[in-house]
């Protein structure tokens, strides 16, 4: 059974690396005809743990390979501690980098793959290899060093990995999604530990994923990406609870989207005309009255109304009928029609205590102003 990182106790700050900032600014990268990156500028303060999220082919690994050195910038600038890096060489960046395949040497041990870019920089010998069973140490391989890739697992690998970038205490780890080749339940662990080293470390962490449930798990703040640019940058909850559009609310997270007409305005929150009701949402837009717009709920931020009270105390509410009821472990989720045709879905805890809703059973639901968003 796969054994998750436990990082051993340490006495005082021994470990800790005061991390890189990383300033990007207007980057562009183009192949041909073809714009894979169209204007990143984005500040990373030193010791932060940022990710780069987005879908398949949103410029998210691009803009990494930017910051490493891989690949050169069409336009714009890098700069690390303030000081542009564009024109320098990977090797004389000082970073650290995990890989999604992992890319340890075959014929190596771990402790020499691990010690291997230690070597490649001259370290004598007796310090290379009290460096590398720090390491291996780190990530709860101490007795793994002598082992082949090939026999060790998938999580093992990847735990080398990670050893040999911080091996040589780099003030800058950049990851591309590094978690993707690792089952469920192994994932789910490491993205915790994987946060612990990060907080031991001190180094700045970037991070290259497409799972919006490792984004928000292990960031301290998300640049979410579409087509190139950055739709929103933000901390985790920010990004969940208040998205700026409907790509970000539809990706971060599932979202149920509802179009709604606007009717007034009042202060900071917008009446709209939606599935036959009043709804109201809270936007940092005021839109003219009139206008198409489209309001966005999450599914567990709607609840039954099983009473006069509950009804009253929540400001939107909306008559459904339940047409479908899946089970999936803590929670039930379920699709609902309201009486003008729209679909939503709203998933509920489940529990020995709630009473369960049956296919074709008529309801209402409730939710809440602040948890609707305009979008």
């Amino acid at each position: 059974m796969e054994q998750a990182l436990r990082f051993p106790a340490r006495s005082g700050d021994d470990n800790r690396v005061r991390g890189a900032s990383v300033s990007l600014t207007n980057l562009v990268k183009s192949y041909g005809g073809v714009t894979a990156v169209a204007g990143v500028s984005l500040d990373i303060r030193s010791g932060e743990f940022l990710t780069l999220l987005g879908p398949s082919g949103c410029g998210k690994t691009t803009t990494l390979m930017m910051i490493a050195g891989f690949e050169s910038p069409s336009i714009g600038d890098i700069a690390i501690d303030g000081a542009s890096v564009t024109a320098m060489p990977p090797y004389r960046r000082n970073i650290g980098m995990v890989f999604q395949n992992y890319a340890l040497f075959p014929h190596l041990t771990a402790a020499e793959n691990i010690g291997f870019s230690l070597k490649q920089r001259g370290v004598p010998k007796a310090e290379r290899a009290r460096l590398v069973s720090e390491a291996l140490e780190l990530v709860q391989l101490s007795t793994y060093g002598e082992r082949y890739p090939r026999q060790l697992s998938g999580g093992q690998q990847q735990r080398v990995a990670v050893a040999r970038a911080i091996v040589f205490k780099p003030r800058l780890l950049l990851m591309d999604e590094p978690l993707g080749a690792l089952d469920k339940k192994l994932r789910e662990d490491l993205q915790i530990e994987m946060r612990r080293l990060h907080a031991e470390l001190g180094i700045t962490f970037i991070l290259v994923t497409h799972d919006q449930d490792e984004a928000l798990i292990m960031s301290d703040r998300i640049a979410v990406m579409n087509e190139g640019k950055i739709a929103q940058i933000g901390r985790p909850v920010d990004l969940y609870d208040r998205p700026c559009n409907r790509f970000v609310a539809g990706f971060i997270g599932q979202s149920n989207f509802l179009p709604a007409v606007v009717c007034g305005l009042e202060g900071d929150v917008v009446v709209t005309k939606c599935q036959g009701v009043l709804v109201r949402a809270v936007t940092s837009q005021r839109p003219a009255i009139g206008a198409e717009v489209s309001v966005t709920i999450r599914p567990e931020r709607l609840r039954f109304a099983d009473s006069t009270t509950e009804r009253a105390s929540s400001a939107n509410c909306l008559n459904v009928t339940v047409t479908e009821a899946v089970f999936a472990g803590e929670r039930w989720r379920y699709v609902l029609s309201s009486d003008s045709g729209g679909s939503m879905v709203l998933n509920e805890a489940s529990g020995a205590m709630i009473r369960r809703r049956a296919v074709g059973e008529s309801a209402e639901i409730t939710w809440s102003v602040a948890d609707t968003i305009l979008v």
